[in-house]
């Protein structure tokens, strides 16, 4: 799988895979969508809420959306437990070829996979190498983000299956956040569950989907 550095248009920089036409981030920028979808949909309304908010991502990718979560636990010294799974990991090289200009965003792609890296006094991160379809935990989560390829190009997560894992490890109250608003995902999701809502989108994204758990499993 060749992947490539590309440039956004709010300047900040993602991956493409050409042969397959995807990109990690919208084209219309990088930066602009991660802090739409994941900080101010997902994050910035639990600010404070809790001692410590436990975040599960599917799909490190590039590790934007950790690096700005990692900000946010910085700026307003709110403890971040956050869980990453990714299946295809960036090279060190290709993760210095990124424009994320932060201190600590190498760090973040040089700690340990499988173990709880301590990266300040706010923030752990727990890195897994492998697949969501395969993924469990003992943890409760109280907000997801769920940054999976779109539903064509990896239809295997956007299941039923997946969503109800997903709801099963969701505290009450707690949130999904993902980029995607097609009708069949919205569908999916209140089978396994959810409260679903469509919020403004991205940039040139019309809606994206927030949902909440507002139950306990029965």
């Amino acid at each position: 799988m060749k992947r490539e550095i590309i440039t956004t248009k709010d300047g900040s920089k993602s991956i493409s895979i050409p042969e397959q036409n995807l990109t990690y981030h919208s084209i219309h920028g990088a930066l602009q969508e991660s802090k739409h979808v994941f900080i101010e949909a997902g994050l910035r309304p639990l600010l404070n809420q809790l001692e410590t908010i436990h975040i599960f991502e599917m799909g490190f990718g590039t590790g934007l959306n950790t690096l700005l979560s990692l900000q946010i636990a910085i700026t307003h010294q709110q403890k971040i437990n956050y869980t990453a799974v990714e299946l295809f990991p960036l090279t060190i090289e290709e993760a210095s070829a990124l424009n994320y200009a932060d201190e600590n965003f190498m760090q973040l792609h040089q700690c340990d996979w499988e173990k709880d890296n301590e990266l300040n006094r706010y923030f752990t991160l727990h890195k897994t190498n492998g697949s969501l379809i395969n993924y469990s935990t003992n943890k409760t989560i109280h907000l997801i983000y769920f940054d999976a390829f779109a539903p064509a190009a990896q239809p295997e997560l956007w299941t039923k299956d997946i969503f109800d894992k997903l709801y099963s490890i969701l505290a009450v109250n707690g949130v999904l956040v993902t980029y995607c608003s097609k009708g069949s995902v919205r569908r999916t999701m209140l089978e396994a569950g959810f409260s679903v809502e469509k919020i403004p989108g991205a940039l040139h994204k019309r809606e994206m989907i927030r949902a909440r758990k507002t139950a306990e499993n029965s």
